[in-house]
């Protein structure tokens, strides 16, 4: 095996999702970080410099997987990355935490396999465990979260449990840092000592029998206090249709009003006044100061000025609701509530072709539809995929169309946001009745782990909301910035007009909007927000706001975004879904004025 000159050896990061694996990742690693898609496939993994061996080695994040049956295609990848050795070419930049094309890395057949196993639920992860022994590789155990395991009265002897496989199990608190050194240690032996290196597995292609031998190994190693039962914890209770519906309900509506609030506050008393009073009227002066009226003037300052609205829109417009919205999300993640929450929908989304665990990805959509449209690889079918997918792109706004959508209406009310959210909720739910019917494939299953519930971290949500802030600004801030720029040159040579004219009965008769809101309908083929910020420079009504707002959120996925799909299926899945929203966008948004025209 190859590898990049620093490295001396490689290992896999291996476990179940939401047990601590990345957790763990990041204290071994530091800012020294890269990721990019496995070769040949769109699955995304992690590698940064695993720091406190006593030579260089590659520490690689492996996907998260509860099985290796290669049955989706993280666990596929999973799979190449223990058994098929490649050459490899790596450059890790030092503070730098980026996933992008740059970081083209194809790991080799690894030197050893640090496995995640969850101490308050052993036999999941010896489970997962018995394949990764399959494989004949040096092996390192991290006993995490021994901490909860206490607290559920759950003892685990490691000894025993070291003893029986032939390798280290080392007890370990990822939020803490308990354990982490003897792991290195641990790790550091195995790898470049005399440590324990070579193991054998269950050797059975039976996954009864590997559920059996999970089980008895859990039963001989893990013994449980008798204690009278203390009844459910809130996070047990969180599960259920009882109290658990009309938590979530409260937990989603309280982190609707976070990023609403939040969102606002920082855009009328922050962002606007600093940029409209002082830096906004120093641009506009120093360009009218080098450059006498014409176009190129109208160009960097004009109605679609590129130096205006390009600074506007996605930073004073957009940036306080990216911030507030991942804000929320961050909470709903440290504090262990998503997976609970999948757990609870679960039979409600049986109903729509999709299993709970489909809820993750959807919530991701109003982030950005690109990693929401990755997250789907880790659902079960071909048909959960499609369906979620087609959701994802027709009625869930990504975070800069929310604060697009949020900016039109919030002034006008509250409520006709709230009303927004349900109008796109009926219409998800609508989309995935609808496509269960007509697309083939058997019922999902779902397999989610349950992490403790626990207070979210500040330090842990400060450095998500850090990397978050800095992925809008390199993957949606200036991608935007050019569309801006693209759009201000084409509005002043009077080529946007000629699209105008071109679309005027459908944008003025259909959907009852003035003839130059067909410029939006333009800009929104390469950012799907700008299909509505152009929109709040025009003097509409309250009925034409709320049909511009719902054409913008039904509207065509940006560029980026079709082409995600065409990767992730095919170009026939992406233009049909391309031409189902469109369609969408046009049918409602017309439907709503021509009935408001009457009503009004």
């Amino acid at each position: 095996m190859s590898h990049d000159s620093r490295f001396q050896a490689s290992v896999l990061l291996i476990g179940p999702p939401n047990v601590g694996k990345s957790v763990l990742f990041n204290h071994f690693t530091g800012m020294e970080v890269s990721c990019a898609n496995y070769i040949g496939t769109t699955v995304e993994y992690s590698t940064g410099a695993f720091r406190g061996l006593s030579k260089e080695a590659l520490l690689i994040d492996v996907p998260g997987t509860y099985t290796l049956e290669a049955s989706n295609e993280a666990e596929k990848v999973a799979v190449e990355m223990l058994t098929h050795p490649t050459a490899d070419k790596h450059e890790i930049k030092r503070g730098s935490s980026h996933c992008g094309p740059q970081s083209a890395y194809a790991p080799g057949k690894p030197s050893a396999v640090l496995c995640v196993l969850y101490a308050a639920n052993l036999e999941s992860s010896l489970h997962l465990l018995s394949y990764i022994m399959d494989y004949q590789l040096p092996v390192v155990a991290a006993l995490n979260r021994v901490d909860i395991a206490k607290k559920k009265g759950i003892h685990i002897h490691h000894d025993k449990l070291s003893q029986i496989l032939g390798i280290p199990v080392i007890p370990t608190i990822a939020p803490t840092g308990y354990g982490t050194e003897e792991l290195k240690q641990a790790l550091d032996e195995t790898l470049f000592g005399n440590g324990q290196n070579q193991v054998s597995g269950v050797q059975s292609t039976d996954p009864l029998q590997r559920w059996k031998h999970a089980e008895d190994l859990a039963s001989r190693v893990a013994h449980k206090d008798h204690h009278p039962d203390q009844g459910s914890t809130p996070g047990d209770l969180l599960t259920r249709p009882w109290p658990g519906l009309p938590a979530a309900l409260l937990i989603l509506l309280a982190s609707f009003g976070l990023v609403v609030g939040v969102g606002m506050g920082l855009r009328q008393f922050i962002l606007l006044p600093i940029f409209r009073g002082y830096v906004f009227p120093f641009i506009i002066t120093a360009v009218e100061s080098i450059l006498q009226p014409g176009m190129l003037q109208r160009i960097l300052i004009g109605d679609y000025g590129f130096l205006i609205k390009g600074i506007e829109w996605p930073f004073t417009l957009v940036f306080p609701y990216v911030i507030s919205f991942y804000l929320a999300m961050a909470i709903l993640e440290d504090s262990g509530y998503l997976p609970r929450l999948g757990a609870l929908l679960d039979g409600i989304f049986n109903r729509l072709g999709m299993s709970g665990g489909s809820i993750i990805p959807l919530l991701l959509g109003y982030g950005c539809a690109i990693p929401a449209i990755m997250a789907t690889r880790a659902l079960n079918t071909r048909k959960e995929r499609l369906i979620a997918v087609s959701i994802i792109c027709l009625t869930i706004p990504c975070v800069s169309q929310t604060g697009a959508i949020v900016t039109l209406l919030a002034e006008q009310s509250v409520m006709v946001v709230a009303g927004m959210v349900l109008f796109s909720l009926i219409a998800a739910v609508t989309t995935g009745v609808l496509l269960e019917k007509l697309l083939h494939g058997p019922l999902p299953a779902m397999v989610i782990e349950l992490p403790e519930l626990l207070p979210p971290r500040p330090k842990v949500l400060g450095k998500k909301l850090a990397a978050r802030s800095r992925r809008y600004i390199t993957d949606g801030a200036l991608p935007m910035i050019g569309a801006v720029g693209i759009a201000s040159l084409l509005y002043e040579t009077g080529i946007m007009a000629v699209f105008g004219r071109i679309l005027s009965p459908l944008v003025t008769g259909w959907l009852k909007l003035p003839e130059e809101a067909a410029v939006p309908l333009v800009l929104g083929i390469m950012r799907r927000e700008l299909s509505i910020l152009p929109l709040l420079d025009m003097d509409l009504t309250g009925l034409q706001l709320f049909t511009g707002a719902l054409v913008g959120l039904f509207y065509v996925p940006c560029i980026a975004v079709v082409v995600s799909t065409a990767k992730e299926f095919n170009i026939r899945t992406a233009l049909l879904i391309l031409l189902g929203t469109s369609s969408t966008a046009f049918l409602i948004g017309g439907l709503a004025a021509q009935i408001g025209s009457i009503l009004f």
